[in-house]
């Protein structure tokens, strides 16, 4: 049986380049876990945060096959070396919450990445980087690293850098439902009624598109080593 590789992410448009050709699986998408399948990976968002990555793991490592997970999606920088708009991968995952540190399989450069529990402001990115030596920061790394542990399964932490580390925005923590999906809608009524924040949208808006692309072509490579 060939080797698979299963990616997961957080929201589908974090996915959505890797995915074009596919349709996710309609009983899982009911329960906003939108899962696509090809012949060498297993593509899986299904919301932010640690109890929602668990479902999305859950529901790939249901494929046989699967050898190697990949954590990705969008992340925020901690460090001024860590640009925005660009892909990176981390070689340590730290859970903030528990101090667990995580290894990842890549001989790349050493980089920190840092799992929060909700999503980083300007203040805890400082702290971050202060405590940890942390270049990114995301809110779901640390759960897939601990669950590819525990299943002998080969980990690594890809990661698109939306904002940098002095980047400051009004917390978008609010704009998630209860299934950890970014209620888009209502951000950008919220923002359209508040002119102060248009700049800043509109950074976040390019630099996170930029980093998509970059993210994508990365992600496809690493599928492409296991055909």
């Amino acid at each position: 049986m060939p080797a698979k590789v299963a990616i997961i992410a957080a929201l589908p448009r974090e996915i959505a380049g890797l995915t074009q050709g596919t349709t996710a699986e309609p009983d899982l998408r009911r329960r906003g876990i939108h899962l696509h399948r090809s012949a060498s990976a297993v593509v899986v968002a299904a919301g932010m945060g640690s109890a929602r990555v668990t479902l999305a793991l859950e529901a790939a490592l249901r494929d046989s096959g699967v050898e190697l997970l990949v954590s990705t999606g969008l992340a925020g920088a901690c460090s001024p070396e860590t640009v925005a708009g660009e892909a990176v991968e981390a070689s340590t995952v730290i859970d903030a919450k528990t101090g667990e540190r995580f290894h990842c399989d890549t001989s790349g450069p050493q980089r920190v990445l840092v799992t929060s529990e909700t999503i980083a402001g300007l203040r805890e990115k400082a702290r971050l980087l202060a405590t940890y030596n942390a270049a990114l920061v995301d809110m779901e790394a640390a759960t897939v690293a601990r669950l590819a542990a525990a299943k002998g399964l080969r980990f690594r932490a890809i990661k698109g850098i939306s904002d940098a580390h002095d980047f400051e925005m009004e917390s978008m923590s609010r704009f998630a439902d209860a299934r950890g999906h970014f209620r888009t809608g209502a951000f950008a009524l919220h923002t359209a009624l508040r002119p102060g924040s248009w700049q800043s949208a509109m950074r976040l808006g390019r630099e996170s598109t930029r980093a998509l692309t970059q993210l994508w072509t990365e992600l496809r490579s690493v599928i492409a080593e296991t055909d």
